[in-house]
């Protein structure tokens, strides 16, 4: 019995061990002096300060908070008049029937219920006739919706415990039914509507997936910020941020288990009163908190624009580099008071996206509308073709003439009309760790004689990172085979994915923005990618420790790679025309050009920030990689040879059929998975059997005693 109590306790504090220890160490790492995830240098509350120097953060906590306290009470309001419903219903069927309506929304993976409302909003906006289906209203139903089950899961049970004759005494002394309710009723069941009101908060201040699906362009909740930092470079105040977090739903928690029948009953008087208040003191100043952004938010005219862009792919105002958005914002409301003698608040809600597929999928469906968006060359072909841009007005972009000539009329939108500015251009290559890089393969590439082959040598199997959207990854499939990307065959298309496919056993991972932590952190040998982000990338891993390098690839002598560029561009559906022309032609002026150049690592169209010479002295060595001569002399043809064109829609059904083959083929997993799961459906479905069995075997026996009892 002894040594059975001593297994127990071992075995708790292990478990309690595995699941606690990320969260300790997040919360040990929130306040390292540095900015290493990897050693702890010292104890500082720096990154507590920049958290809240954060405007955005700051921005999608108050966001949050208000999307919590709102969800919450309506949720509870409607859950506790449901249970009170429920509880009333005579027809057992119908009750039952009622339970298990009201579970699905539980039940059901998350990632189904947010694509499914996502769905019907759109399918309603359509009907209506509302440019932008998704907004905060959506996203408040959504979570309305989500948090209900649990506020009838915690109020009902108090009604059953209930003694029903209470409410009939009180009717019976002269109350009303509603007054029966409030007087009696409803103190009887508060610690459960309490539960509910807190589980409803927690839920909605935590919740990702739905909100993912059901949120509008205007709108950003805090996990959704999380989620855009983590697909970046994880710095340490997204630990303090999550610390905050972890510590906000524990006291939530502790609070909700104090208001518990049980607890209750083990307190004094004393100890009810002072936790009333404290619960009570809590909800108040949440709600005081709300009320008083509501209030500052409503003294001043704001003007919101919307900025849809890739990750990593603006000066943001880290590590002491300028943050263009910010400035756009004072200098627009200082030229407006300047112009109408009247203030104006500037918000720009700036969201990103992985691929150019992510982007097209999010405007395509209407789901939400931006002013402004940043896709790449055949993207904004396609874009323009299905008409989904509209023309941008030169006339109120008179920084425009800050583009060199030979950038002005690219051939994605070469035409009277304009449909795009340039925001930058570059080329595709590969990266490396020096330190998991054979010698002979090092020599190759110091002597510029390597090409594509790298990414598929056996000598780096699980230390390789693809593309992970379809277009780059064929892309490179199809340079390293010699076949043309833009006019390739139905047969080409599959000897490009039959190469994929051959490359697969030896991919670690398909990355987009999380190319940054992997390769910066040593994770991996070998990555094709973006120039300006790789050459970024070796300058962050430098400071890490992590020795990266960088090459173009080269077939028989000649460079065999996409370039591309990234252009500005306003949306069919953009709400505020006139503040996106503004925000385009404050990008082409010297400061943000500059500040967003030096950031990218990307060429730059822009005539100031090329010759610039703080600009050209930041850069050093890089300059030369990055405005190579052998590109620069020879822009046209790259473009016309190697970048992306729009794929007619036969071609892109047929990609896109054969990327979702390769990803989720048979091959996706190892034989050894799948043995493991008939393994564990064996015992499942064993275990079940048995217990088929024995309940069998109970019941005849209990049968077989009731005969034999019956007979005496």
């Amino acid at each position: 019995m002894k040594k059975s109590k001593i297994f127990g306790n071992i075995y708790t504090v292990l478990a309690f061990i595995f699941l606690y220890m990320p969260i300790a160490v997040l919360v040990i790492f929130s306040f390292n002096a540095s900015d290493s995830t990897g050693n702890i240098t010292g104890f500082s509350l720096k990154w507590y300060g920049e958290l809240f120097s954060d405007a955005a953060t700051l921005n999608a906590l108050k966001n949050t908070l208000i999307l919590a306290i709102l969800s919450s009470i309506i949720a509870t309001v409607i859950g506790t008049m449901a249970s009170y419903g429920i509880n009333k219903m005579q027809n057992k069927h119908i009750k039952s029937a009622t339970m298990s309506v009201t579970k699905i929304p539980m039940i059901n993976p998350e990632i189904v219920v947010g694509i499914s409302m996502m769905l019907l909003f759109v399918f309603v906006g359509g009907i209506v006739g509302s440019q932008s289906s998704l907004g905060f209203g959506t996203v408040l139903i959504a979570h309305i919706t989500f948090n209900l089950p649990y506020v009838i899961l915690s109020v009902l049970p108090k009604f059953k415990q209930m003694d029903k004759s209470l409410p009939e005494a009180a009717q019976d002394l002269g109350c009303t039914p509603l007054q029966s309710f409030f007087k009696v009723e409803l103190p009887a069941i508060l610690p459960g509507v309490v539960s509910g009101l807190i589980m409803a908060f927690t839920l909605s201040l935590d919740d990702f997936v739905i909100s993912y699906f059901t949120i509008g362009s205007g709108f950003e909740t805090l996990p959704i910020r999380i989620y855009s930092m983590t697909k970046k470079r994880v710095t340490p105040d997204m630990y303090a941020l999550s610390t905050l977090i972890f510590v906000s739903i524990l006291v939530l928690l502790l609070i909700s288990n104090l208001t518990s029948d049980k607890s209750r009953e083990k307190m004094s008087k004393k100890a009810k009163k002072i936790t009333k208040i404290v619960v009570g003191s809590l909800f108040g100043v949440i709600a005081a908190v709300t009320i008083v952004v509501f209030i500052v938010s409503a003294s001043t005219e704001t003007l919101t624009l919307n900025v849809y862009n890739w990750g990593e792919y603006i000066s943001d105002g880290g590590e002491d580099t300028l943050d263009v958005n910010q400035k756009f914002e004072e200098y627009y409301e200082d030229w407006y008071f300047k112009k109408y003698n009247k203030r104006v608040k500037v918000n720009v809600n700036y969201t990103t996206y992985a691929s150019n597929e992510d982007l097209y999928a999010k405007i395509k469906s209407g789901a939400a509308d931006y002013d402004i968006i940043v896709p790449s060359d055949y993207m904004v072909e396609r874009l323009k073709s299905e008409g989904l841009l509209q023309t941008i007005d030169l006339s109120k972009i008179p920084n425009y003439e800050n583009i060199s000539e030979q950038f002005r009329n690219p051939y994605y939108d070469n035409g009277k009309e304009k449909y795009s500015v340039m925001y930058t251009y570059g080329i595709v290559g590969i990266v490396y760790n020096k330190d998991k890089i054979n010698d002979d393969d090092l020599a190759k590439i110091e002597a510029g004689e390597a090409g594509w082959e790298l990414l598929w040598d056996e000598d780096y199997k699980g230390q390789i990172l693809q593309f992970n959207n379809a277009r780059d990854a064929f892309g490179v499939a199809m340079y390293s085979l010699g076949i043309d990307v833009n006019n390739a065959t139905d047969a080409e298309w599959q000897k490009a994915y039959e190469r994929l496919k051959e490359q697969k056993p030896l991919v670690q991972s398909y990355v987009m923005d999380e190319i940054f932590n992997k390769m910066e952190g040593g994770e991996a040998a070998l990555a094709a990618y973006y120039a300006g982000d790789c050459l970024s990338m070796i300058e962050r891993a430098a400071e890490a420790g992590v020795n990266l390098g960088f090459y173009y690839p080269k077939t028989n002598g000649k460079y065999v790679t996409n370039i591309f560029a990234d252009a500005m561009c306003i949306p069919k559906s953009a709400t505020n025309v006139e503040l996106a022309h503004a925000y385009i032609n404050y990008m082409l002026s010297e400061e943000p050009a500059v500040a967003n150049a030096e950031y990218l690592y990307y060429g730059s169209p822009n005539k100031l920030v090329v010759n610039n010479g703080d600009y050209i002295d930041y850069l050093g060595d890089d300059y030369g990689v990055i405005y190579q001569e052998e590109f620069e002399s020879q822009l046209d043809y790259m473009f016309e040879t190697y970048a992306y064109r729009s794929l007619p829609d036969e071609k892109l059904k047929l990609q896109n059929n054969l990327w979702e083959t390769l990803k989720v083929g048979s091959d996706s997993f190892d034989s050894g998975i799948y043995v493991i799961c008939g393994v564990i459906a064996a015992v499942l479905i064993g275990f079940g059997v048995y217990c088929y069995i024995i309940k069998r075997k109970r019941r005849r026996l209990y049968w077989n005693t009731q005969k034999e009892a019956s007979k005496k």
